[in-house]
């Protein structure tokens, strides 16, 4: 397999409980932290991550789940994949590399995993990025059937398994190719290579159902928290920037940063002119935007 991130260093960091969380590094400077979504793994921020390692020292994480990541077992009430418990992952392997204020930037649910992680370790984040979403409550209280047809995976893999395991593991790389295809706007975006380091990961009957036990987590245990954050006036406190794709659901769907200032105090950004995948179809402008973000 082609290296998609040459130049960084490879390693696995235990956060507890025999988990372990697969990192890669680079560059010197203040931290930030890169974290992927769904169904990509860490390799998606190969446009960004070198760019930006010239200026920072770079975190990049598989979520657990993901990856080469661990797997875990999850209880009946999915916790273990919920956004709480991914954003511990997050914090435990910055501390491990000795990362007290660092920024997070997130893609889809690494951006959800970006959100919790700035409410429940908010002395650790100082600045928080989310890339192509509106907060995870906004998105299922406002859900018609124009979205559900739109987002029909968020109502797919939360289903009882093992409906959804079984259907994606009868032909896991159809429904891969097919997912992105929904997410990209670019053509030739995700290149092959890229493709094929993702389906390497996906082709695993333990990353299909832990991928739809972070879905499940999404629709049951995250919306207690993020329900009982609303409820108790819990904001986010560091300054967010949120840049979605202008071409893709998200952007022409919802005031985006309308969405974010229910949740968060300082917010900024704005639409690419591209899909769901910013990193991969607009490298450059993303890189651009959040060294300008991440200035001191």
């Amino acid at each position: 397999m082609t290296d998609l991130l040459p130049g960084f260093d490879d390693r696995t960091i235990e956060v507890g409980q025999g988990i372990g969380i697969h990192v890669r590094t680079a560059g010197r400077g203040a931290p930030v932290l890169l974290l992927h979504g769904h169904p990509q793994t860490l390799s998606t921020w190969h446009g960004v991550a070198p760019a930006l390692a010239e200026t920072h020292s770079v975190v990049l994480m598989d979520l657990r789940g993901y990856g080469a990541s661990a797997k875990p077992p999850s209880p009946p009430d999915h916790s273990a994949y919920s956004k709480r418990a991914m954003a511990r992952d997050a914090a435990a392997v910055m501390r491990r590399l000795g990362h007290g204020g660092y920024a997070v930037v997130g893609h889809d649910r690494g951006g959800r995993v970006a959100h919790r992680l700035a409410l429940d370790h908010a002395d650790d984040v100082e600045r928080v990025a989310v890339l192509d979403i509106a907060p995870t409550l906004h998105m299922y209280e406002s859900t018609d059937m124009a979205f559900a047809k739109a987002y029909f995976w968020w109502f797919f893999l939360i289903q009882p398994e093992p409906l959804p395991e079984r259907m994606i593991g009868a032909d896991p790389e159809f429904f891969l190719r097919s997912h992105l295809k929904h997410q990209s706007r670019t053509p030739g975006v995700p290149r092959e290579d890229v493709v094929a380091e993702y389906l390497r990961h996906y082709d695993d009957p333990a990353a299909i159902h832990a991928i739809c036990e972070d879905y499940r987590a999404a629709a049951s245990i995250d919306l207690v928290h993020d329900s009982a954050d609303r409820d108790g006036g819990r904001a986010l406190a560091a300054p967010l920037l949120a840049l979605w794709g202008a071409e893709g659901t998200v952007g022409k769907r919802y005031d985006v940063l309308e969405t974010w200032r229910e949740v968060a105090r300082d917010v900024r950004g704005r639409g690419l002119a591209c899909g769901h995948l910013l990193q991969e179809e607009r490298p450059d402008e993303v890189v651009a935007e959040l060294r300008d973000f991440l200035k001191p």
